[in-house]
């Protein structure tokens, strides 16, 4: 797996944006902390979201005096690569037998 996918920060900043079509970038931090219920650091936010513009997976344009954000097909392709994977590893686990106490 590529390191752009590796932080779950990351990862769920592109499922918002699969879900969304589009944000601005005030918009998606936003949803994510009403998501995770705490303030995010601009600074550790926005380091995030270019790592993601910059590999590719996001893409960045002007929307007047704001940057809005979508994901590209290479960030939709590998989001449900991953999605795959983690119901891949849940169905797994629900065909084992349950653990003893």
């Amino acid at each position: 797996m590529t390191r752009w996918l590796q932080s779950g920060r990351r990862r769920d900043m592109c499922y918002l944006l699969v879900a969304e079509g589009e944000l601005r970038g005030q918009q998606l931090k936003s949803r994510l902390e009403s998501h995770y219920d705490e303030r995010l650091e601009p600074k550790s936010f926005y380091g995030s979201l270019s790592a993601l513009v910059d590999g590719g997976f996001v893409e960045k344009r002007a929307d007047g005096i704001h940057d809005a954000y979508a994901l590209t097909e290479a960030g939709e392709r590998r989001l449900r690569k991953h999605v795959a994977w983690v119901e891949g590893c849940l169905e797994d686990a629900a065909d084992r037998p349950p653990r003893e106490p």
